[in-house]
């Protein structure tokens, strides 16, 4: 990690739910709570607590010198909408099977 950049992930006990028009794509109790110096505040959920049957994968890859490359997932009317680092770097492992969605609702 560079200096001054820190990557923190612990478990979460908040309500997390993703809702697309309306269709609830996920929900969870169990999320991870990604924070990343420079970024807002990410919340990781569970692949089995997401309806990866609603997701498209898509050819966006990024990559993150601190996380990984990651890939997308996209809606019909929404692209790369979700993304996971199936592959995560060791300091973010946990992240491994989890999705990241850019807009979510958390309710304690």
């Amino acid at each position: 990690m560079s200096q001054g950049h820190r990557i923190t992930v612990e478990k979460g006990t908040a309500h997390v739910r993703v809702v697309h028009g309306d269709q609830v794509l996920a929900e969870t109790d169990r999320p991870l709570v990604l924070r990343e110096t420079g970024s807002p505040v990410r919340y990781y959920i569970p692949a089995e607590d997401v309806r990866l049957d609603l997701l498209t994968p898509s050819d966006t890859h990024t990559v993150c010198p601190f996380k990984g490359t990651a890939s997308y997932w996209s809606l019909p009317d929404a692209a790369d909408l979700v993304w996971a680092y199936p592959d995560p770097k060791p300091g973010v492992a946990e992240i491994k099977d989890h999705l990241c969605f850019y807009e979510v609702e958390v309710t304690d």
